[in-house]
């Protein structure tokens, strides 16, 4: 770790010394779905060359899509100093945090239903599946927004969970502009980063966006250091003022020890101490690699129609070999003497490859008095998921094993390295590979100048296929279906907008049972309704949302047999949401967002994790009741000097922490600050506290045994520079 902290600083000296920063293009979320337009210069004249479109959307303005969207601009991430995914969606009160693998991809709920507990949360980038590989925590270098999109979105994207989708929107190169930022900060527990974001305009209608970062330090868990880094760039191509080709790559590492978290006996969330590391050092680093590319055509026919074409490939892969509690009663030692930990070695390299093509075309035309803005598209995705995964478990109580065969570590006086850690035993080697091809169209009709509705269907067709390779068992489903959509848009008054709206969707599930079975896809009925309010002549604007889900063929992981899953019924989510942003009177800036979700099973099962009955109204894991997120923040002049002053809270209720048991997760409270001042002109300097009063916080857990803590007070401070 001493190397790579001084090639960090080496290149965050490097980067002070030419000193560029970021002008990023502040969009406003209010806008219709074209973006902001670039400008370039064609034979000595201006021509204009709309911006990057957002695949699915249409030209909508968000007032007028019958359905709650939250967006996180960059400039709210700048402010809090964000640089992961999973912090940023804490913004957002409708998401929740789930088991993010020791803390090595990205996993949340939205609306209380979170997917497969077996891969990562997906979610889009630009629109194309984005999130489903083992690349590692995303980082938030190179995203220009993250837009929640709430409710079921399976009528237009297919595939998706009931609870809702995020779309990640990058920067892209910005044609005919020149300009760059450069960053670096320093932060509690050694830890330094820099960042860099440059335009280029190399001709008239080329431009090429170099962003990158690199990261390096200690963490607040004993011995576990992290290393990450990644290479963002994006070259847009002009051909007139009607064509523009956006190609986009993503190269990124990570290397951090696999870190389960901490133990509670008990119910006693001072067992050990939070930054007690539980794993054994020696197992290494594991590493997430990921490389994506992709391709987008935007053609322009006139004002009205538009065209839309595009292809990605993103592989991903982690490897590492780790050292987990073993969560068995009848093998676990801790739970008869309260200190020997038994563990079980693992070993992991998990493979992906997705490939998605997609096109659509939007427009818009009249019939009589109404006017339509219609949307047709097609897609098709091939995700290859191979997953090699090897354990060691440690003996039955009932053979009095010793503390070697039982690979104890002792949770008060731990002794990395007291045991040779065992060799891991072939326990899943599988590729799962899903084929799917759809087709949707939606037309948003405009019956009155204030009342639209908007219909539209999906049809889905997919085939699964899962060959283990341990087994030999090979099994193969197909299917199709379609999710219709339908929704009201009434405005009833310019400050406020009523909507209404009805869908229904599925997800394929990935994966078997430990027999070889596929199991039936995940189906969804969605209703929601509510209001979107612009106030204070457009300075705010906020959506009311109340919503009701219901899915069918949920799984669950099985406990005892990691990479398989078993079924567990149908489960509901209803809920109350308010979210808020804009500007008060006398200047402060305000982000606001609440949330009360009732998510639940609706079925009688018996758990396959610890084998308890779950009844029908007992609480989905990791999700809150209640959560909470505000902040306010004032620009304001320091002398000569223009200065930002701000903070935040977050509350999050407790939450189950262990499927079919009464082990709750406490209630939290957060408090942060942020600052900046302008230095000199172009350069800023900032600072942020996170955690500002040192709560002890928990952020998910998975059972008593696997809880992860959250970070303590943490501090950073940092310089910018643009030109």
């Amino acid at each position: 770790m001493t190397t790579r902290f001084f090639a960090t600083s080496a290149l965050s000296s490097l980067g002070l010394l030419f000193a560029p920063t970021p002008a990023t293009a502040q969009q406003d979320g209010n806008e219709r779905a074209a973006e902001s337009n670039d400008i370039a210069e064609e034979d000595g004249a201006q021509i204009v060359v709309n911006g990057v479109r957002q695949a699915y959307r249409g030209n909508f303005a968000l007032r007028e899509i019958p359905q709650s969207i939250d967006v996180i601009d960059t400039e709210t991430l700048v402010e809090n100093n964000i640089v992961r995914l999973n912090d940023a969606l804490d913004l957002n009160a409708s998401v929740a945090r789930q088991n993010t693998l020791g803390g090595l991809w990205d996993s949340f709920a939205i609306r209380g239903f979170a997917g497969d507990e077996n891969i990562p949360t997906g979610y889009l980038v630009n629109g194309f599946n984005g999130g489903r590989g083992f690349g590692g925590e995303r980082d938030t270098a190179g995203i220009e927004r993250i837009e929640v999109l709430k409710g079921p979105a399976a009528a237009l994207l297919g595939r998706g969970e009931p609870g809702g989708t995020v779309n990640l929107v990058t920067k892209q190169a910005r044609i005919g502009d020149t300009f760059g930022t450069f960053g670096v900060q320093f932060g509690s527990f050694d830890r330094l980063r820099s960042e860099a974001d440059l335009n280029l305009a190399v001709t008239s209608g080329l431009s090429v966006r170099l962003i990158g970062y690199i990261e390096g330090g200690d963490t607040f868990r004993d011995t576990v250091e992290e290393y990450r880094w990644g290479f963002l760039p994006s070259v847009g191509l002009a051909i007139g003022p009607d064509t523009r080709i956006t190609y986009d790559l993503e190269k990124t590492r990570v290397e951090v020890p696999f870190d389960r978290g901490i133990v509670v006996l008990n119910g006693d969330f001072e067992t050990v101490p939070r930054n007690r590391y539980l794993g054994e050092p020696g197992d290494g680093d594991h590493i997430a690699r990921a490389e994506g590319h992709s391709l987008r055509i935007q053609h322009d026919f006139n004002g009205s129609w538009s065209l839309l074409l595009g292809g990605s490939i993103r592989d991903t892969l982690l490897t590492g070999l780790s050292s987990d509690p073993d969560l068995s009663g009848s093998r676990q030692k801790l739970f008869r003497d309260g200190r020997s930990l038994a563990r079980e070695r693992r070993s992991r390299l998990y493979d992906s490859e997705q490939k998605v093509i997609r096109g659509e075309l939007s427009g818009q035309f009249e019939t009589g008095p109404f006017s339509h803005r219609i949307l047709i598209g097609a897609d098709h995705d091939v995700f290859d998921n191979y997953q090699q995964f090897g354990r060691r478990r440690p003996p039955a109580l009932s053979t009095n094993p010793s503390d070697a065969a039982s690979y104890v570590i002792d949770i008060f006086d731990p002794v990395y390295g007291r045991f040779v850690p065992p060799t891991p035993l072939p326990n899943n080697d599988r590729l799962d590979r899903q084929t799917s091809t759809g087709v949707f169209v939606q037309d948003q009709i405009e019956l009155t100048d204030r009342l639209q509705i908007r219909l539209g269907a999906r049809y889905d067709d997919f085939t699964l296929r899962t060959e283990n390779y341990i087994t030999g068992i090979n099994s193969e489903r197909k299917d199709n279906r379609v999710s219709p959509q339908f929704g009201v848009v009434y405005e009833v008054a310019d400050p406020v907008t009523l909507y209404a709206a009805y869908s229904e969707g599925f997800r394929a599930n990935i994966g078997t049972d430990v027999t070889g079975r596929i199991f039936d896809p995940e189906a969804s009925r969605s209703i929601e309704a509510g209001a979107k309010l612009v106030l204070l002549n457009g300075a705010l604007t906020g959506t009311f949302t109340v919503y009701q889900l219901d899915k069918d063929n949920v799984l669950a992981s099985d406990i005892n047999n990691p990479g398989f899953s078993v079924a567990i019924g149908e489960a509901r989510s209803r809920g109350v949401e308010l979210d808020m942003n804009g500007r008060l009177p006398g200047g402060f800036d305000l982000l606001l967002s609440y949330a009360y979700v009732d998510a639940t099973s609706r079925s009688r099962v018996l758990d396959p994790n610890f084998s308890f009955v779950i009844e029908p109204g007992d609480p989905l894991i990791n999700i809150p009741d209640h959560s909470f997120n505000a902040q306010v923040s004032k620009t304001f002049q320091l002398g000569t000097r223009e200065a930002k002053l701000g903070g935040g809270v977050q509350y999050v209720s407790d939450r189950l922490g262990a499927t079919g048991t009464d082990f709750y997760l406490p209630a939290h409270t957060l408090v942060r600050l942020f600052g900046e001042i302008e230095l000199l002109e172009d350069v800023t300097l900032f600072g942020t506290v996170a955690n500002l009063f040192d709560e002890h916080w928990y952020a998910n857990s998975y059972s008593q045994l696997w809880v992860q803590p959250g970070a303590p007070r943490t501090a950073t401070i940092g310089f910018r520079a643009n030109f």
